[in-house]
């Protein structure tokens, strides 16, 4: 290779990273712009109370039955763990504390999060992205139905109130599955068991995972729909929509879960 090849080298690598750079924030600030657009759509009329009812029942309800298989599993897992590691120190008696706590801020939120990523984001970006392919979206606006008021804001508004609804019930699945197999498995007194838990989470924690859920609603559902609505065209538009809008979704959940942990529980 001449050394002129060698010479350009860095600057076509600073070239590529320059492009990729504002790509990034370009993307950034198209989220964004989307974001306060679906946000501002909720709060104003018309409101499609079908359409709402539909997206209330499609990521609430639906959902139900995963989240509730998750967590109890989890829970009784987290349990065994908790046990198998503390008898290392003679500390098997802080199961019940670790598992409510852990899955109260930590494991409930998240893991209800990312299954609402893979059940209820991708189902939104296939939907979404399907009607743009097949000009449905085009139909609308023909009808003069805005498409952000229509298909977009009632599922930002089932995301923000039904996730945190489901978080809460993720929680005490959780903690009821490492109960129950702390208490048949393990042998721990039902009684005290059920005190510790309750003695040891304070209203922040509570509260801070339920905020965590509200959060993670807005990002599954704003993703869904971002990811639909710019699609490509065709079958492969579709695949590639749904992929990204998923990938985007987990990664910004499990981010925005880190920086508000930091603010809730920052010593």
């Amino acid at each position: 290779m001449s050394s002129e090849g060698l010479s350009l080298n860095p600057l076509a690598l600073l070239a590529a990273l320059g492009r990729w750079a504002i790509s990034a924030v370009a993307a950034v600030g198209r989220m964004a712009i989307f974001a306060f657009g679906a946000i501002s759509h909720i709060l104003r009329p018309p409101f499609y109370w079908r359409e709402i009812g539909n997206a209330f029942l499609n990521i609430g309800w639906l959902s139900l039955p995963v989240v509730a298989l998750t967590a109890i599993f989890t829970g009784g897992a987290l349990a065994l763990q908790i046990y198998a590691g503390g008898a290392r120190f003679s500390a098997e008696a802080v199961v019940p504390q670790i598992v409510a706590i852990g899955m109260v801020r930590e494991l409930g939120p998240v893991l209800v999060g990312l299954m609402i990523a893979a059940r209820v984001t991708s189902s939104i970006a296939a939907e979404i992205a399907t009607m743009k392919v097949t000009e449905q979206i085009d139909a609308l606006v023909t009808l003069s139905t805005h498409p952000m008021k229509y298909l977009i804001a009632p599922r930002v508004l089932a995301g923000i109130v039904t996730v945190p609804l489901l978080v809460g019930i993720g929680d005490i699945v959780g903690i009821a599955g490492g109960y129950a197999v702390a208490v048949y498995s393990l042998d721990f007194n039902s009684a005290t068991y059920l005190k510790n838990t309750v003695n040891f989470l304070e209203s922040l924690d509570v509260i801070s995972s339920l905020v965590k859920g509200c959060a993670f609603g807005l990002i599954a559902t704003l993703m869904g729909c971002f990811y639909g609505m710019n699609s490509g065209r065709g079958a492969q538009g579709v695949g590639r929509a749904t992929k990204g809008s998923v990938e985007a979704a987990a990664i910004l959940i499990l981010a925005a879960n880190f920086l508000l942990t930091g603010v809730f529980f920052s010593v």
